[in-house]
């Protein structure tokens, strides 16, 4: 058997049967993604019809189109509205299967043109990159098992090459010094200013306290942190799923306290696909006839 047939039976398990609890969890995680897709699609409408002020950097389709015409007459707002109302229609299957790609190329739209006037995040990009797996099973694998196994298996791929990947980009970056105890010392410091601005006080806390104590503590958080990136492929595998995904959550956590840097949408998604939650679904499934026999 090719590699590639053993990382697509890792991935999309296409000789596992469907279960009930599957079918469950699959409807609740897309419920996740549709809320949160909602969620920041108002979010950035109202920051960015508040606003009316000139592209600073063009990111994405705003390279290829003004995207300033959403500073103006409430068409972010507008734009916002039409995303909702095509993810409640594609959720419960209503109308057509590429709703899903025009709401994944409206959120984007959504996503450049509030994220052209400032700083850029990207503790919201795993929920894009989940549209658009949902958009991709929507058209090529609308069938009622094919498609759950294949978002939830893109997704993972997606997940687990986007943190290898950052690994190697800081190495090609800035090499193996990337880990250097003062860079985190910097960063610490950045972050303390935007706090300060907005609360008007900062206070270490104990994490913070040692990197700050000491460049050998600051350059082995950095290289935990970086080791758990290196091995985010790892994600790929199901029986390791769950181990690598505590070690990427717990790498979150650091990054929160270290540099208050908050992945909470991120953090969440992780929790949800890391682990077997249709097997605890299928057992309680299995149980709960026993369970309402002896409550009547």
């Amino acid at each position: 058997m090719k590699w590639t047939q053993r990382l697509g039976n890792q991935l999309f398990e296409p000789g596992r049967d469907q279960s009930p609890g599957e079918i469950i969890f699959f409807k609740l995680f897309e419920l996740f993604v549709v809320f949160y897709t909602i969620k920041f699609a108002w979010e950035w409408g109202i920051y960015t019809a508040s606003r009316n002020v000139e592209v600073v950097l063009s990111l994405g389709l705003a390279n290829y189109i003004d995207v300033s015409m959403f500073f103006d007459n409430y068409l972010a707002l507008a734009n916002a509205a039409f995303i909702t109302l095509l993810s409640i229609f594609s959720y419960f299957r209503l109308g057509y299967k590429w709703q899903y790609m025009v709401v994944m190329i409206l959120l984007h739209i959504q996503y450049v043109a509030r994220f052209s006037q400032g700083e850029i995040p990207h503790s919201q990009n795993l929920i894009g990159m989940s549209v658009l797996c949902f958009a991709i099973g929507a058209i090529f694998f609308p069938d009622k098992k094919k498609m759950p196994r294949f978002v939830m298996g893109g997704i993972i791929f997606f997940i687990g090459l986007g943190y290898t990947s950052a690994f190697f980009a800081k190495l090609i970056g800035t090499g193996l010094s990337w880990n250097d105890g003062r860079h985190l010392w910097l960063w610490i410091g950045e972050k303390s200013i935007d706090i300060l601005s907005r609360e008007g006080f900062w206070e270490p806390n104990f994490l913070q306290s040692m990197a700050l104590q000491s460049t050998a503590v600051a350059s082995i958080i950095l290289l935990i942190g970086w080791f758990t990136e290196l091995i985010g492929f790892t994600m790929w595998f199901k029986k390791i799923r769950p181990f690598t995904t505590m070690l990427l959550i717990g790498m979150h956590i650091g990054i929160t306290m270290t540099m208050n840097i908050r992945f909470d949408a991120f953090v969440m998604q992780l929790i949800l696909i890391g682990f077997p939650w249709y097997i605890l679904l299928d057992r309680y499934i299995k149980t709960t006839p026993k369970l309402l026999k002896r409550i009547l």
